[in-house]
């Protein structure tokens, strides 16, 4: 698992990203994008690993599309390069959402464009009162229906604000984002790190066959039906029923003790 152009690190059942293009506002380059897509896609095999966190390095969390590695390229490519490259894009977001670990991003600046859309793919997130948020397709003269936003934003924020935020590509603050509920919640930059870290190391600790089936009942029952969202839970809890962890848990209440999921 190692990685060439982020930082991927574990500790203890925890494994962590951090993009490192600093100097860009960890902009992303076509290597970027499909060395993220492999990792996510990896760690679907990795047992060991229960949780992860995304970050970004120095003052952003991830400004989006790099404006010469890849907007720049683009002009010179046919359209099925191009389609090569939107579907790689989506491919990312379809990795972040199916990996079974749940993903806390801590937003420590800037999150525009791609940037947003990693931070929306996540599971929890977390920012700094000073990040600045942008869905801002729109502004580089292209559809705000990018990496499933016009899918995964209206479930998080609602479809008015969704259309809003999709279609002006406006930049909004911490405050904002957390008041619409795009954020878990603001912390102090001196706490960012920390508070992802521990909210991924209590995840880390809990039945990750459960948390696993939890992260992929929420992506089925977007598009599902009422009759077929309780068919699909009413199989996802008898599987975890016989899985060995509702004993576990089961024999840990009774003795009053936290349960140790293995």
């Amino acid at each position: 698992m190692n990685t060439k152009t982020f930082h991927f690190a574990v500790e203890g059942r925890v494994g962590r990203v951090t993009l490192d293009r600093p100097e860009s506002l960890n902009s992303l380059t076509f290597e970027v994008y499909a060395e993220l897509r492999d990792l996510f896609r990896h760690l679907a095999t990795e047992r060991a690993i229960r949780a992860v966190t995304i970050t970004g390095k120095g003052r952003g969390f991830c400004s989006g599309g790099d404006r010469e590695e890849i907007i720049a390229q683009l002009f010179g490519r046919d359209a099925e390069d191009v389609y090569k490259f939107a579907k790689m894009t989506c491919d990312l977001v379809a990795a972040l959402r199916s990996c079974p670990q749940p993903v806390v991003a801590a937003i420590n600046g800037a999150c525009v464009g791609a940037g947003a859309i990693i931070a929306m793919a996540s599971d929890f997130r977390f920012a700094v009162p000073e990040a600045k948020f942008g869905f801002v397709f729109t502004k580089v003269g292209i559809s705000g229906a990018d990496m499933g936003a016009t899918f995964l934003l209206p479930q998080i924020v609602g479809l008015t604000k969704a259309t809003e935020l999709l279609m002006t590509g406006d930049i909004f603050d911490a405050e904002e984002a957390h008041r619409i509920g795009f954020l878990n919640a603001v912390v102090p930059a001196g706490a960012l790190e920390k508070k992802a870290l521990e909210t991924a190391v209590r995840l880390s600790e809990g039945p990750a066959f459960g948390l696993a089936m939890t992260k992929a009942l929420l992506n089925k029952q977007m598009g599902a039906s009422l009759s077929q969202a309780l068919e699909s839970e009413a199989q996802a809890q008898a599987l975890c029923m016989l899985h060995p962890d509702f004993r576990t848990a089961y024999e840990a209440i009774k003795v009053k003790q936290p349960p140790k999921f293995k």
